[in-house]
């Protein structure tokens, strides 16, 4: 069950349009895994459409167009909820473009980073049972598919700029919280956190970061110098 969601402001914000295009890009692809989020954001746009009749309404340069008629803006409103889904492009019979795979594993991802996966590069081992793949979704920023297999961990570290981070599937944790399947995760420089999987069939992420990462124990600060390799594109 999904924990961790955007604030409430952010939805908001995020349904007139006002966010960042990576805080954007993330929270819609939360919003493909999270019911209760996908309806906040549609409650949002339904009350900020009417916001916008009614300063429409009150607008004298508008007085002459009949939107005073409550019975009409009601109906506006009724059509506006109704609208039909938008219906997911066409896939090839593969799937290839819903789905991603990792030795042998494969895993269905949000519809909002479907179009991306024909921009994604090939996996890569790391230390720790990690695997990344970095994507390239046309934003600021450094955007990676990371695969943690059980008993994987990323070493502990803090934020010189924000992390994103999208749980696809499985669960992990990080000293700070558990995190599961749909969880919507923001860090800052405020943040320190080991993140690590028990999962028996690991836990596939989904990041992107805004500067790179600073290691803050053990070993793993030697590669602090070199961290803009870490997770690179």
């Amino acid at each position: 069950m999904t924990k961790f969601h955007p604030a409430p402001e952010q939805l908001s914000e995020f349904a007139q349009g006002a966010l960042a295009s990576v805080e954007s890009l993330m929270i819609s692809a939360h919003c493909d895994m999270c019911a209760r989020c996908q309806q906040v954001v549609a409650q949002q746009t339904v009350l900020q459409a009417e916001h916008a009749l009614m300063d429409t309404q009150d607008d004298p340069a508008t007085k002459t167009h009949d939107f005073q008629d409550d019975s009409k803006l009601d109906s506006m409103l009724e059509s506006i909820t109704q609208l039909p889904r938008a219906t997911p492009s066409k896939t090839s019979r593969s799937g290839s473009r819903k789905i991603i795979e990792l030795d042998g594993r494969v895993f269905t991802i949000p519809r909002t980073l479907r179009k991306y996966v024909p921009f994604m590069g090939n996996w890569s081992s790391l230390v720790g049972k990690l695997w990344q793949a970095p994507v390239d979704v046309g934003v600021s920023g450094v955007a990676n598919f990371i695969y943690i297999g059980q008993g994987g961990s990323i070493p502990e570290h803090t934020h010189r700029g924000t992390e994103y981070t999208l749980v696809i599937n499985g669960e992990f944790s990080d000293g700070l919280n558990h995190y599961r399947k749909g969880d919507f995760i923001k860090m800052n420089e405020s943040d320190i956190h080991a993140p690590y999987s028990d999962d028996i069939s690991g836990c596939l992420i989904f990041s992107i970061l805004d500067q790179p990462l600073h290691f803050t124990a053990g070993i793993a600060r030697l590669l602090n110098p070199f961290s803009h390799l870490f997770f690179r594109y």
